[in-house]
């Protein structure tokens, strides 16, 4: 099949989950037993987004934790209620097998250690529930796919912004096209960091990647959402201005993504400055978000003055709400792994193509 048009290619839908479509299970409602969330990995995203959202959440509970660090316990035993039963370490983190309170693992860790510890989740018969970016490598993506087909699991990958109304608005229209044919898009996401050395793992090789992982698969996921495709061929730059400090990863990467019909596309990331939109350009007008990931305040508006106002809900327990929901309706995620392994395999061209001075490299997803 020479085209890879997401509609026309029924694998390449099914596996693109929901983007193709607002999700169904955002309106839903259950009134089954709330989910119960093991937290792997208690570092700044579950301590102060994924902890404090499913506080805030319909379907879900946080009813474990999993840290290599026991000054955490106690703290968050505490302000969460968890007994000593529900707490693991990594060595133990098997014996959830053995939990009735727990039915979902969520892998919050370096990107480097996903694989090896979502395998173990999926090992435990629990769902699984895997942070962005999936993992480091398109064969690590693919032994966590295997793992939870074969325990018979459900995998989600924590692309927030899916989940995001405004974002759901977008996905729409690349099926509907209110503006007519999509000519071309841009997505950029960065922020500058004033103490990169704070960053710890995630100027890391091997743990981490530097802003390609961290950031850059925001733009990545953008440009296929917002396009409904995806992309046939990639060329890209990567730079360092800070070199001093950006001894194993690039501060900035600018790529360029070549769609079915001639639609082509812009992205970059970086921790060199502050970037956030995401802009579609189409035959009959245009529309954008400004900023598009973003914790709050996601925004828009298009070429004929609609005004896409930010909404409030708190997206971490927006995710987690229509994935419980998901396992609790036994329907499909809306982010499966297949979504996060494409991301993945398009980082690793970008990669390939800018470690060849910008040679373009054809892709097949």
């Amino acid at each position: 099949m020479k085209r890879r048009h997401f509609i026309k290619n029924t694998s390449a839908a099914l596996s693109y989950g929901a983007l193709v479509a607002p999700f169904s299970g955002i309106s839903a409602t259950s009134t089954a037993k709330p989910i119960g969330v093991c937290l792997v990995g208690l570092g700044i995203y579950s301590r102060d987004l994924l902890a404090p959202a499913l506080q805030l959440t319909q379907h879900c509970k946080l009813t474990g934790i999993v840290t290599g660090t026991p000054a955490k316990i106690p703290v968050w035993q505490k302000m969460y209620n968890i007994p000593d039963k529900n707490v693991y370490n990594y060595n133990s983190i098997h014996q959830i097998a053995d939990n009735p309170d727990i039915d979902v693992i969520y892998i919050v860790l370096p990107t480097g250690l996903h694989a090896e510890y979502a395998i173990k989740a999926a090992e435990t018969g629990k769902h699984v529930w895997c942070e962005k970016p999936m993992a480091k490598t398109v064969a690590e993506c693919e032994s966590i796919i295997k793992a939870c087909n074969a325990n018979k699991v459900k995998l989600s990958i924590g692309y927030r912004m899916q989940h995001e109304p405004n974002t759901q608005q977008v996905i729409k229209w690349s099926q509907e096209k209110p503006y007519g044919t999509i000519k071309s898009l841009k997505a950029e996401a960065g922020y500058f960091d004033p103490n990169p050395l704070n960053s710890g793992w995630r100027l890391n090789k091997k743990l981490g990647g530097g802003p390609i992982y961290d950031m850059g698969v925001y733009p990545i996921n953008a440009l296929r959402y917002a396009s409904g495709m995806e992309p046939i061929a990639v060329t890209a730059k990567h730079s360092t201005k800070r070199d001093d400090v950006y001894t194993e990863v690039a501060e900035t990467t600018n790529f360029q993504l070549e769609f079915p019909d001639g639609i082509t596309a812009e992205g970059g990331t970086t921790t060199g400055e502050n970037v956030n939109i995401l802009r579609i350009d189409c035959e009959k007008g245009w529309y954008e978000l400004s900023p598009f990931q973003s914790y709050t305040g996601v925004k828009g508006k298009t070429s004929d003055g609609k005004i896409l106002e930010a909404h409030k809900r708190n997206q971490q327990a927006q995710q987690m709400d229509d994935d419980a929901l998901a396992i609790q309706n036994n329907t499909t995620v809306m982010v499966p792994g297949k979504n996060g392994l494409n991301d993945i395999a398009i980082v690793e061209a970008i990669n390939a193509s800018a470690a060849q001075n910008g040679k373009r490299i054809t892709l097949s997803l």
